[in-house]
């Protein structure tokens, strides 16, 4: 059955062609007021339709792998359904992963073509043995000492509408790599189909539509925005860096565009929420917030009490890149039920399962699991592996057999994906978050749990986030627990006293009495996308040269 996810555009352009589908702020004044520019939804679908045509020209057909390296801006929505339109699916990859991380995925994805600004193609150009496979190349900019097209090279004028590849339901549609914080980056195969019941599933559950004006502080997710008749606002801010982000610029588009809907980061909406209350600004338009790629602590959904007008929810979807949406929790039923038994260290509660997913929770192991029995599954109230199967849980990684099979359960006709989680269904049907299962630690005192771990340590009115790490082999793993205090004391004596303090803690909870060791640390290092997850590879191999170097 044919199926695209570019007819998404192509009909909303047809029912609202004068609704806006892409503000970007564009400049500002020299009084730094801000200029913003838009496309309509049916301009963004003639532009993509310049573009498609212009891609077809120059060798970019169906089936066409192509690295999309584009900032977010209205070229970067015009540019991916364009190649939607054609059937050429992008490779999209988080350009703040570091170089090295970068080219890695790039040389594993080996792209057909290239869409890129000119740093893309300087570093094409400087690094030419991992575009070593790229045989088409299009510089969205100018063009310097390098081959192939420019944009304006590609973009025609013509008025009649591009005929949209009919792709099958199960075509590659996209190629969408994972940051690599908790493992290697690996490239997340998306069929058309899957983008589709997304679309469905994200619409039915926080009931997302025309009426809405998104602010997605997350590009990709601005894909689906447009996708669902929304206006997506591009926000002046680096997406690489959202804990970093200036909360007066996101104050600002808001404000500036009514926004009605927005998607980000805890560490973003940290940031943010403390400006608002500090300064005692409110959203009276917001009226739902999403909340994803980390656990969210109680005091962000406390703050946007403050700053929501009523009837305004939060909310925090479960999920990962190769299966999203899983689950889903208001912030309301979080404080007034949850977000007490996550401090006593019972796991962060991520709400019940979406329709249409089936969430399971199967036996602790790390081997491969080819078929699946119902024998995997565990009690309910018992600690195992998150699984899931539903119509966005994607099938496989991109020339990565090795991976697919780490993480990939044949069920009959269907795929279950272990996420790589750990958690437990409640007595309510709720699930439970309990940390990765490779962060897990295995000591002579058991199994212990990272999330339910720090939470007893993080009740302590100085620290601001903690990590628990396992130094040696599991079983027989020594248990460190890592600090990072709101304010590093200025002294060695402040220093022992606070550890003093947290080794106290930490020796009155069963949970956290077989920690050996507590250690503080300025910043924890965190993951580029949402810079929230915790890296925890990089703090053992820190803790272990911190500890063999005082010996």
């Amino acid at each position: 059955m044919a199926c695209n996810i570019a007819q998404r555009l192509r009909g909303m352009a047809r029912e609202l062609p004068n609704k806006r589908a892409v503000v970007f702020p564009e400049s500002r004044d020299r009084y730094g007021r801000v200029a913003y520019t838009h496309l309509t939804f049916e301009q963004l679908d003639r532009e993509s339709d310049h573009y498609a045509r212009g891609f077809e020209r120059a060798g970019i057909t169906r089936g066409t792998k192509t690295l999309l390296m584009v900032r977010p801006s209205l070229d970067f929505f015009a540019l991916t359904f364009a190649l939607f339109k054609v059937g050429a699916p992008p490779i999209l990859i988080d350009p703040g992963m570091g170089r090295e991380r970068l080219m890695h995925c790039i040389q594993s994805a080996a792209p057909d073509a290239m869409v890129g600004i000119p740093l893309a193609h300087l570093a094409r150009r400087l690094w030419p043995k991992y575009f070593k496979s790229v045989k088409v190349n299009v510089t969205v900019g100018r063009r310097w000492l390098w081959d192939g097209y420019t944009l304006r090279d590609l973009r025609d004028e013509w008025h009649e509408p591009f005929k949209i590849a009919d792709t099958a339901e199960d075509e590659l549609a996209a190629i969408l790599f994972t940051t690599g914080s908790t493992g290697p980056a690996k490239g997340v195969e998306y069929e058309h189909g899957m983008f589709m019941a997304q679309c469905d599933l994200l619409q039915s559950v926080f009931n997302m539509g025309p009426d809405d004006i998104d602010l997605p502080t997350f590009p990709l997710f601005a894909l689906f925005s447009v996708g669902l008749g929304m206006t997506a606002v591009i926000p002046d801010m680096d997406p690489t860096k959202p804990a970093q982000v200036n909360p007066e610029r996101i104050v600002e588009a808001i404000r500036n565009q009514g926004c009605t809907f927005t998607f980000g980061s805890p560490m973003l909406w940290n940031r943010v929420t403390k400006y608002c209350v500090d300064n005692r600004i409110k959203f009276p338009t917001l009226r739902r917030v999403l909340l994803a790629g980390a656990p969210v602590p109680q005091y962000i959904h406390e703050r946007f009490g403050e700053i929501l007008p009523e009837g305004a929810t939060t909310n925090t979807p479960y999920g990962a890149t190769e299966s999203l949406p899983v689950a889903n929790i208001t912030g309301a039923e979080v404080l007034a039920e949850t977000a007490e038994l996550t401090r006593k260290g019972k796991g962060i509660c991520v709400g019940k399962p979406i329709p249409s997913m089936k969430v399971e929770i199967i036996k602790l192991s790390d081997e491969n699991i080819p078929e699946w029995s119902d024998s995997l599954v565990v009690p309910q109230g018992s600690v195992g592996e998150i699984t899931v199967k539903g119509p966005t849980v994607t099938k496989r990684y991109y020339q990565n057999e090795k991976a697919t099979a780490q993480h990939k359960i044949k069920d009959g006709d269907v795929v279950r994906h272990r996420i790589g989680d750990l958690g437990y269904f409640d007595d309510k049907g709720r699930l439970w978050f309990c940390g990765r299962k490779g962060h897990r630690v295995e000591c002579e005192a058991g199994l212990m749990l990272t999330v339910c771990c720090e939470a007893i340590i993080n009740e302590h009115k100085k620290v601001f986030r903690s990590a628990l790490v396992g130094l040696g082999e599991r079983p027989k793993q020594t248990p460190v627990m890592i600090v990072e205090p709101y304010e590093m004391p200025a002294t060695d004596a402040a220093k022992n006293e606070l550890v003093n303090e947290l080794e106290k803690l930490a020796a009155g909870n069963d949970l956290t009495k077989p920690v050996r060791k507590i250690m503080l640390h300025e910043s924890l290092p965190v993951d580029i996308r949402h810079n929230a997850k915790i890296n925890r590879e990089l703090l053992t191999e820190w803790a272990a040269g911190k500890l063999s170097a005082s010996l």
